[in-house]
């Protein structure tokens, strides 16, 4: 997989956001609570703190060691996979833009609910690597039945898991992942840059629809 613009070297930005989410988990643990308390999303507070549609990915259960270890080794390697051939920026706008997908499927379909952990984001980093494989011709029934298999446990009375941030990450990096690839070959990335700037206008515009009108 070859895309225009992409970077060389390590994956700095996975990397970077593993070391920041990790920080952020210590910092949970010896915060007595604030740290959740100030960047959990919660829907209510969208319009006064719509921060928390990001900030809510770099926070983990403190109570399960497995829901950061899970989300931070699923980043590693898609991060792999994909940070290198798509290059930084395009990397860091599907992570947070992915984030954000999830926060507003959260907001759409569980209003009353408390979200914490990257599973959006990196759900978004899984669908687009399915959509970029699939785009290849690589056959990868694998992966899409075990990103089934993760959204069904969502559903599962009393698991905890947000199935709608499983759903709103994985929509937005498939979302995602088909700008990238229709824009590969261009020598400008003006258009690409409209595209990503209009699914960031569209998850904007569901938020606004969702708190001043529904």
């Amino acid at each position: 997989m070859r895309a225009a613009r992409a970077s060389s070297g390590k994956p700095v930005v996975s990397y970077t956001l593993i070391g920041l989410t990790v920080v952020m988990y210590l910092l949970q643990l010896v915060s007595d609570g604030r740290v959740f308390q100030a960047l959990a999303y919660y829907p209510p507070f969208t319009a006064a703190e719509p921060w928390r549609m990001i900030t809510s990915a770099f926070l983990h259960s403190e109570t399960s060691f497995f829901h950061l270890l899970f989300n931070m080794f699923t980043l590693f390697i898609f991060g792999r996979a994909l940070e290198l051939p798509l290059g930084r920026a395009r990397f860091i706008a599907l992570y947070l833009i992915s984030a954000l997908g999830g926060s507003v499927a959260v907001l759409l379909l569980a209003p009353q609910s408390v979200v914490i952990g990257a599973s959006g984001a990196v759900f978004g980093l899984a669908a687009a690597f399915f959509v970029i494989q699939r785009r290849m011709g690589v056959n990868n029934r694998l992966l899409l039945i075990v990103l089934a298999a993760n959204l069904v446990i969502g559903f599962i009375p009393g698991s905890g898991i947000s199935w709608q941030a499983h759903l709103g990450g994985l929509a937005t990096g498939a979302l995602l992942a088909l700008v990238f690839l229709r824009q590969r070959n261009k020598k400008s990335s003006t258009a690409e840059i409209s595209f990503v700037a209009l699914v960031v206008a569209g998850l904007i515009s569901l938020t606004l629809l969702r708190i001043f009108v529904l």
